[in-house]
């Protein structure tokens, strides 16, 4: 573990190398197989309910009726998620391409929503450990294969990778600090292990 501007991270984090490939992948990350979706935050609610019309426009039939019947979060305060239909979709997935998507950020960057996407989604692969004390994870999971191999070719490590998603949840200075040290230390190697634990020295 390391510690940057009062955040607690795990060095593989600084260490990867990762640049998602789509085309590849297929957007893997918006259907995996489980319960449940994408954490959300507490204050994300609203923000999601209040832009929910311009998100919808760009959803299917079956999705619009599972909202409207389902709703599209559940769990209770500090442990809410994002809905999934059978178990795998988000419910804000739409297809483009046989890629899935996520219909809120297709409509932010089309100027018709202020919420682009929760804050989980928008770090992944990197994740909040909340159990204990907090701390930053890279997620090394099989669907994402393509994105160290682009990441290593492309020589885009993962801390540059996630620039807008650190920046909207910690800042832009702290930004800067991980990134700086990322520089200092070489050009990140690729990961090519399935995540297997956490290292518990904080140095």
């Amino acid at each position: 573990m390391i510690l940057i501007d009062n955040i607690l991270l795990e060095e593989e984090i600084t260490e990867t190398s990762f640049s998602c490939d789509l085309q590849k992948c297929k957007g893997a990350c918006c259907t995996f197989p489980g319960k449940f979706g994408a954490p959300l935050k507490d204050e994300e609610i609203e923000m999601i309910y209040n832009n929910l019309d311009n998100a919808k426009k760009y959803l299917s039939e079956k999705s619009i009726e599972y909202i409207d019947k389902h709703g599209f979060y559940e769990g209770s305060r500090d442990n809410y998620s994002t809905v999934c239909i059978d178990k795998k979709d988000c419910v804000f997935v739409y297809y483009e391409n046989s890629v899935a998507k996520y219909t809120k950020e297709k409509a932010y960057f089309n100027c018709e929503s202020n919420f682009r996407k929760p804050i989980s989604c928008h770090l992944f692969p990197i994740r909040v450990n909340n159990t204990g004390r907090k701390y930053l994870y890279f997620q090394n999971i099989a669907e994402c294969k393509p994105a160290l191999k682009k990441g290593k070719s492309d020589k885009v490590n993962l801390v540059n990778f996630s620039k807008d998603a650190l920046i909207r949840a910690y800042g832009e200075e702290s930004y800067n600090e991980i990134s700086e040290y990322v520089k200092n230390n070489g050009i990140p190697k690729a990961v090519s292990s399935i995540f297997g634990g956490v290292n518990e020295t904080v140095s």
